[in-house]
């Protein structure tokens, strides 16, 4: 805010203008002195200011005399300058102490070094012309400082919202600006529009202070009747301070909260995790209770156990956490929290119960042992007995294909297809993590039950001699049954791909005459009784295919020889008449002895030409010459 002489003298300074213009014209009609001073220059606290005066028209000498003028209207010279022909001697007489001192320069404006707030006053220039008169004006000069950063200091005690009178909230702080700034506060946000005067409701203090440098300090105290509504609220303040040529300027503080202290009127208690939707715990499991009052500071909590009608308290802390390890079956019950509030009002509801499940499942219990044997045919009930809360649901599985939903399994002419896993299931709907299960063995009981996997033969028409075959049985039964082959060679019994209780085994042999007419037994046997199973394989074809291809073999090697023997014989009798030639039917040719089967031949020759020229004795006396 600016002082009322400060706004008295920026008013007054154009008048002065105005009346020395008056006074030098009323002087005289030759001429007058007239002055271009502005009336207010605003600068910013540290930087250089220059004041103008500057004499208008045409002067060839003439006296400027720059003067500051006091609140009381007393003046001090503190430069002047003499203006002859066109030269200007300026001179200082007093700085008033001033640091850096004033200076003229060659124009005859005071010029300040370095704006400080000390130097906010009133400038008077004074100028004579001789016989052109006098005339003065007055510049006012305003020096703007922006303040620190604002510091705000909060309550940090603890407020009751029960007082019905209005407290201090806390002090915000804006030093060393210029002018003084202003101080505004906000609650959430918004602006707090509060009186200076003391009321119960809420006002605000402030106190200016002018420091030793001149700069001004400003201190606003904060006053408020608090609610239970305030507990979460944001609070801080602002300043707004002034810039030359109009501007303004905001500095925030830090927001802050207030601690209070207001009674207690809603109670929650709850039960924590692990816990299901349906408020079910199991047993064994830790378990979590929860209290919380909206009072502040956070009150006591007593935990207690209701039983008969009586409080049986168990804990008394200020976190409002109760945890039970390991709860028990036992431990079911109705559970409670107090606040102990001792402000709240009568009517406030301070306690609150809720009731705690405990969920268990006891082992299952069945009717038989782990394994149950039943002869083939025969008849059996199985109860599975279960103990749970809340109550459980049983379902019988076989191998994991449901059975039913009741307590008892009925196994009804069981067959060996009826032998395998059974498994009693138990579980709560309401509880998904809490189940059990039980399993036994079922063993069916009687003699083997045998099949066969028949093998077809590879050609068409039947099995031929020496075929390899490849003979498989499957056996089940209970005890396990034995496989035995009537042919060496068989596989040890091993279970069949599939299950069910089947075992198999191989044989593998080649397919003879001997097989085909007594054929290929497999028998299991177990102490119940024994199965046989024959494999024939009905006319065997002999290995025709081999047999021509022997006799061929023979034909081609005997008719390679004889073609050898001809070829010998014919080299032999080269160059003889008639020899490797057809001859002409009737005796020999002259001078050729013939020959007969019991010539003086060599007996090979002779042997291998009997017995290759079968045609010999039918032709009578023909030659060898005439078979070549």
């Amino acid at each position: 805010m600016e002082p009322p002489d400060a706004r008295a003298g920026a008013r007054r300074g154009p008048r002065l203008l105005v009346l020395a213009l008056l006074l030098g014209a009323h002087r005289g009609a030759k001429a007058e002195v007239r002055l271009s001073v502005p009336p207010l220059v605003e600068v910013m606290r540290g930087e250089p200011v220059t004041l103008d005066c500057t004499p208008l028209g045409a002067h060839d000498h003439f006296v400027l005399e720059w003067f500051l003028a006091d609140r009381a209207g007393v003046r001090r010279r503190l430069a002047s300058a003499e203006l002859h022909g066109t030269e200007l001697q300026d001179k200082v007489h007093d700085s008033q102490s001033r640091s850096p001192p004033y200076q003229l320069d060659s124009r005859g404006r005071l010029v300040l070094a370095e704006a400080q707030v000390g130097d906010e006053r009133d400038y008077v220039c004074l100028v004579k012309a001789g016989a052109a008169g006098t005339a003065e004006a007055t510049a006012r000069l305003s020096v703007f400082a922006k303040p620190e950063a604002t510091e705000v200091s909060p309550n940090r005690g603890t407020l009751s919202v029960m007082e019905d009178f209005a407290q201090e909230i806390a002090t915000c702080n804006s030093r060393n600006g210029n002018p003084a700034p202003q101080i505004t506060w906000y609650r959430n946000g918004q602006r707090l529009e509060v009186p200076m005067e003391v009321n119960s409701e809420g006002y605000m203090t402030s106190r200016t202070v002018r420091e030793a440098s001149g700069l001004l300090s400003l201190t606003s105290t904060l006053y408020l009747r608090l609610h239970k509504a305030d507990r979460d609220a944001s609070f801080h303040c602002s300043v707004h301070y002034r810039l030359p040529t109009g501007r303004h300027g905001r500095l925030d503080s830090p927001s802050f909260h207030l601690t209070l202290h207001y009674p207690t009127e809603h109670v929650q208690f709850w039960l924590g995790s692990p816990s299901t939707t349906a408020g079910w715990v199991r047993e064994g499991d830790s378990v979590q209770l929860f209290c919380r009052g909206d009072g502040s500071p956070n009150p006591e909590y007593t935990f207690f156990r209701l039983q008969d009608k009586q409080e049986d308290v168990l804990k008394t802390n200020l976190e409002g956490n109760l945890t039970l390890e390991g709860v028990q079956r036992s431990q079911s019950g109705t559970y409670g929290c107090r606040v102990e509030d001792y402000d709240a009002a009568e009517d406030a509801e301070l306690s609150k119960t809720l009731e705690l499940h405990v969920a268990y499942l006891d082992p299952l219990e069945l009717s038989t042992g782990e394994e149950l044997s039943l002869p083939l045919g025969n008849s059996t009930d199985v109860n599975c007995s279960v103990r749970g809360l809340p109550t459980p649901a049983l379902r019988w599985t076989k191998d994991s294909v449901p059975l039913g939903d009741s307590p008892t399994l009925s196994l009804r002419s069981v067959t060996f297809d009826s032998a395998g896993t059974y498994t009693c299931e138990a579980s709560m709907p309401t509880v998904p993590v809490l189940s059990r299960t039980r399993s036994f063995e079922l063993l069916v009981q009687g003699p083997p039950e045998l099949r066969a996997e028949e093998t077809q033969p590879k050609a068409e028409g039947g099995w031929r001699e020496g075929s390899e075959v490849r003979l498989t049985c499957y056996a089940r039964g209970y005890p396990e049954p034995k496989l035995s082959w009537s042919q060496l060679g068989g596989s040890l019994a091993e279970p069949a791909p599939g299950g069910q209780g089947w075992v198999s085994s191989s044989l593998t042999l080649k397919v003879t005459s001997a097989l085909s007419r007594d054929g290929v037994s497999c028998e299991a046997s177990n102490p119940y009784g024994s199965d046989r199973h024959v494999f024939h394989f009905g006319t065997v074809a002999p290995q025709t295919s081999q047999a021509g291809v022997a006799v061929m073999a023979v034909a081609v090697s005997v008719g390679l020889l004889l073609f050898i023997v001809a070829a010998f014989y014919c080299m032999r009798r080269k160059g003889q008449p008639g020899c490797c030639q057809r001859g002409e039917k009737g005796s020999p040719p002259p001078g050729e002895p013939e020959l007969s089967h019991s010539g003086s031949e060599r007996p090979e020759q002779t042997g291998l030409l009997v017995g290759g020229a079968s045609g010999g004795a039918r032709h009578g006396s023909r030659g060898f010459g005439d078979e070549c």
